[in-house]
């Protein structure tokens, strides 16, 4: 059989004869593949990408020189283009790389494996380039980020490997630059657009967003941001002081709101999920310039002056924040909340266990906020000073339309989810940004001009942000914890919408005759210089047309999961429109819709080859485990809608999944199917969720271990005393004193003042440094084999680790290893510690340890307490219980390793408890006090326990004193007649300890429950001493 002969522009741009026919043969490839499917994917499989690579490698130095310095873009703009052959055919390259993106998904791999990306960003950082040159390229650059965004889930990791030389300091370094540079110029207008828009594309994790803050990225868009506010409407009648002055280019008033478009999505793409980011962005020199100006400028009505004034008039006057100028420039809210908006909260159950109240819906930000209240930190102070940003913002949503309204919206949701918002603005954000959002759920609610914002070079997608993808994900983030916010969604008719949205994400996507499948088939002659394997070329439309209901899909789960989270009302309101059958069929991986009927409560199995529309990606999974969550905080949803749609059987696999982000979720959903009210609580443990569960415990991830302790705590309540020793068996003892007496402050504590001294001294020191226990451990010189420095020694530790690594558990030394690989590598290559995720290392230790305490006060509580309590004394030893309540109550020294270096002050400072452990050791006394006799006595032996309760009489927190208060109670209390002299002794042995005279100070404590708890606890230590 005879070879096929080469087509001649292949041979051509393997071998050119020279640069002009290299040209033209890029050109003639150029107006062949245009707008054709079938050539473009026949080019392709012929491997055309490999010498367009080759020729984007070549010499970059021949072009026309493109001047960098101030105004170089107009100056350039006046002159005619002068291009060299080969400056001309990188150009023909580029845009035939751009055509070939056009293409959708199934061309990303193929242009990954070609190699193209790098040669292309690297034109961005030479200055000989073209002006020309370098638009096509950020428009190229920005197409083929469009298509890696709608590639199906299991290629994203590698398709997001497209653009990881754009995090490079060159490649930042130069889009530093381009976002810098005039934008008066229509050259310079799109530039800054586009490498915005490519910025908000391909910005995904927390290292990215770092790097472009140090390369000041984030500066240079808030600097246009800042010129944009200060050409808006009212800022140009509110001062004459030109724009020039404040060192910001002055925009044409030719410029729109689709050009803000990009600049806004690029900013929060790079502050989400950062605090310290979202501050870099509020400080920013340009921007509080321009706000300043401008509030300075603007005349507030009188009328207007009164309501500003009683905005803070809930806030003692001394600490009221005053409120910004541009408040004026948004509809006047009533200052008073409205009935039923405050959260009613039930006393602490004295006697019974604990049940972790979670209003908000999963998410990593509810974990977060967990830990965050655990450790005590809270993000923002409620009425805390606020950036005028804010009510700038929410000026732009509500006088601009389309994409300008969503992003500005959802920069404000950043900004409040950040903690930098005041807390009093949830009414305004529900009369004026909600229904706003709700309107955008519908179709057809963008314009035409959002749609296609930058000159046509379309840099933000419709496809990757429409109203129905981004508008319920910003919605979700306003709506966790408000129930003002929820109400007014509601009124808006946002549930209605949503479940709309869900439903019509499950319709069969329509066949589009132009999409059938096809793969190129590679003859001999056509076979390029490299491997074909990544060269194949499926179905564009419908990967992209799945990927895009798996966006929506997963935007409006975690929508409705916000609107469940408090309000019983809500979750009927959802459940009566049908939604359940689609949640459970969106918590398996595979789903059957269209063919199968939903919520038939079979597991979806895999396919031997599962088309897009029939995967829920990873997102969609998780966004199903928090609307689930929401769910089955009911009681009636668990007894009906839940158990009828079998939301049992998806949530078992679940915990196996192979992302550890979705056994999380999955073991979240488990400890609400779990509590002491589910019917499903039988079948799920008749499944062996219980050693599913004790397994995750003793994992390394600690979201999975803490998520694990909280469903073991909530299936302990109240159950059977041969189901909790099983549960105690199954993780063992010394587990169970390794989490909670393991402290990572002295790990971080050592990791920064190691870091402190290399950097201070250029080299470690050898010293002895004491630890927690007043031992002297060199915590300097451990190393990463051997760690032993860093370890608290306890009395039985060499015992705990044998036991637990005996169960298959991590040992005292791997979980430091563990926590110091953590620490190390959020220190960086500069050396510099990163206090958020030293913060987040210890709130993670810290929770665990508060959900292991509750794991023990859910143990020895219920009508079998007190032969539990005997169980606890066997398994974890009488003086160990003792002991580590004790540590739990005892403040903190520490030397404050973050002391300024030039300072030579070492005193040692105290750190009270955290306020949720001192509770939690709180109401595991209560629980032994209320046991036998016995327990009694052995309990008022404590002398150095007792003397650290009587600290915690003055304790902020009034579960706190309502737990002193009740030990006091169970203390004195006589089982029989036989007691009498046993309570008698330990009456006296608590008024020689002071305790007496704390009790009547509590008399006039402000909470009613702590006063009639005093009471009681007084009259039973008058009668026991009679």
């Amino acid at each position: 059989m005879a070879r096929p002969a080469t087509p001649p522009i292949l041979s051509e741009l393997r071998s050119s004869t020279s640069p002009a026919t290299q040209v033209a043969a890029l050109r003639a490839l150029k107006h062949e593949i245009i707008g054709h499917e079938q050539k473009k994917r026949l080019w392709v499989g012929r491997g055309v990408l490999v010498p367009i690579a080759r020729i984007l490698n070549t010499s970059k130095g021949n072009g026309k020189r493109r001047d960098v310095s101030d105004n170089a873009t107009t100056h350039h703009c006046r002159l005619p283009f002068v291009r060299s052959e080969e400056e001309e055919a990188r150009l023909q390259a580029i845009v035939i790389v751009g055509s070939l993106a056009h293409g959708g998904p199934s061309y990303v791999p193929p242009i990954r494996a070609g190699a193209v990306i790098a040669p292309i960003l690297s034109l961005l950082a030479t200055k000989e380039s073209s002006v020309n040159t370098v638009l096509a390229a950020l428009r190229t650059l920005n197409t083929v980020a469009d298509a890696a965004a709608l590639s199906p889930p299991e290629a994203n990791s590698s398709d997001r490997a497209l653009f990881h030389s754009l995090f490079t300091d060159e490649a930042l370094t130069s889009i530093a630059r381009l976002l810098s540079q005039d934008p008066n110029s229509q050259y310079g207008r799109q530039q800054i657009s586009l490498a915005a828009a490519l910025i908000g594309k391909t910005c995904r994790d927390g290292n990215q967003r770092t790097l472009l803050v140090q390369a000041g990225v984030l500066e240079a868009l808030a600097s246009n941001l800042a010129a944009f506010v200060d050409t808006s409407d009212f800022a140009a009648s509110s001062s004459d002081v030109p724009c020039a002055s404040l060192g910001l280019p002055r925009i044409a008033s030719s410029s729109t709101q689709s050009q803000m478009a990009p600049i806004l999505a690029a900013i929060g793409a790079i502050i989400d999920t950062s605090r310290s980011r979202a501050l870099h962005l509020l400080s920013s020199p340009a921007l509080t310039a321009v706000l300043l100006r401008l509030e300075a400028g603007l005349t507030v009505p009188q009328e207007r002056k009164a309501s500003m004034r009683s905005h803070s008039g809930s806030v003692p006057i001394g600490t009221r924040p005053s409120p910004s100028r541009l408040e004026c420039l948004l509809p006047q809210i009533p200052s008073f909340a409205p009935k039923g908006t405050m959260h009613e909260t039930s006393g602490h159950p004295p006697f019974g266990g604990i049940i972790t109240p979670t209003r908000q819906p999963y998410s990593a930000r509810a974990l977060q906020h967990t830990h965050e209240i655990v450790h005590g930190q809270a993000m923002g102070s409620p009425h805390g000073e606020e950036s005028p940003l804010v009510a700038w913002l929410m000026y732009l949503a509500r006088v601009s339309s389309g994409l300008t309204r969503l992003l500005a919206a959802w920069i404000v949701s950043l900004l409040h989810d950040s903690g930098l918002v005041d807390k009093r603005r949830d009414l305004s954000f529900a009369m004026l940004l909600v229904p706003l959002l709700v309107r955008l759920l519908e179709r057809g609610s963008m314009s035409a001009a959002d749609d296609h914002p930058v000159h046509g070079a379309n840099p933000i997608q419709p496809v990757n942000l429409t109203s129905q993808q981004q508008a319920p994900s910003v919605l979700a983030t306003l709506l966790i914890d408000s129930i003002d916010s929820q109400r007014a969604a509601v009124d808006a008719g946002a549930i209605k919408k949503l479940v709309q949205l869900l439903k019509e994400t499950y319709n069969p996507i329509p066949e589009d005759a132009n999409s059938s499948p096809w793969a190129a088939e590679h003859s001999i002659g056509d076979e390029p210089d490299g491997s074909h394997d990544n060269l194949f070329v499926g179905d564009s439309v419908k990967i992209s047309s799945a990927c895009e209901v798996a966006k929506v899909r997963e935007a409006v789960l975690n929508a409705l999961a916000s609107l469940a989270s408090i309000r019983d009302e809500h979750r009927k309101s959802i459940i009566e429109n049908g939604v359940v059958p689609f949640v459970v069929e969106s918590l398996k991986p595979f789903h059957r819709f269209p063919t199968g009927s939903p919520g038939d409560g079979k597991v979806g199995v895999a396919p031997q080859n599962p088309s897009p529309q029939a995967q829920n990606s990873s997102g969609v999974i998780l966004a199903a485990c928090g609307a689930t969550r929401s769910l089955s905080r009911s009681v009636t949803t668990l007894r009906t809608s839940l158990m009828d749609a079998g939301v049992a059987a998806p949530l078992f696999v679940l915990l196996k999944h192979h992302d550890s982000n979705v056994q999380v979720a999955a073991t979240s959903v488990i400890s609400n199917l779990v509590l002491e009210f589910s019917p499903m609580r039988d079948a799920i443990l008749e499944a062996g969720v219980l050693k599913t569960l004790c397994d995750h415990a003793r994992s390394m991830d600690p979201s999975l271990r803490l998520s694990s302790v909280w469903a073991l705590k909530h299936l302990i309540l109240s159950a059977p005393k041969q189901l909790k020793r099983d549960c105690l068996g199954e993780l063992g003892p010394g587990w169970l004193k390794q989490i909670i007496c393991h402290d990572v402050d002295d790990l971080i504590s050592a990791s920064a003042y190691r870091s402190d001294r290399e950097s201070t001294l250029g080299a470690p020191l050898a010293m002895g440094t004491p630890n927690a226990a007043g031992e002297q451990v060199d915590l300097l010189n451990a190393t990463d084999g051997s760690r032993e420095g860093f370890r608290v020694v306890n009395e039985g530790d060499e015992v705990d680790s044998e036991m637990v690594d005996s169960i298959g558990a991590p040992s005292r030394p791997q979980l430091e290893a563990e926590l110091w690989n953590q620490l190390q590598s959020a220190q960086g290559a500069s050396g510099r510690r990163d206090v958020g995720t030293t913060n987040q290392s210890r709130a993670d230790g810290l929770a665990v340890q508060k959900e292991g305490l509750d794991f023990i006060r859910n143990l020895i509580c219920g009508n079998d307490s007190r032969e539990m309590i005997d169980c606890l004394f066997e398994e974890l030893g009488q003086d160990k219980v003792f002991e580590i309540l004790t540590s739990k109550l005892r403040p903190r020294l520490t030397n404050a390793f973050n002391r300024d270096r030039r300072s030579l002050d070492y005193n040692i400072r105290q750190m009270p408890p955290q306020t949720d452990i001192v509770t939690s050791a709180c109401y595991i006394v209560v629980h032994l006090a209320a046991g036998l006799p016995r327990h009694r006595q052995l309990l008022i032996a404590q002398t150095e326990l007792l003397k650290l309760l009587l600290t915690h009489f003055a304790h902020p927190s009034h579960e706190v004193r309502s737990a002193c208060a009740w030990i006091v109670i169970n203390l004195t209390w006589m089982d029989d007649q036989s007691d009498h002299s046993s309570c008698k002794e330990r009456a006296q042995e608590l008024n020689k300890l002071g305790w007496v005279g704390q009790l009547k100070v509590l008399e006039l404590d402000p909470e009613l429950d702590v006063r009639e708890r005093v009471k009681t606890a007084l009259h039973q230590i008058q009668c026991a001493l009679r």
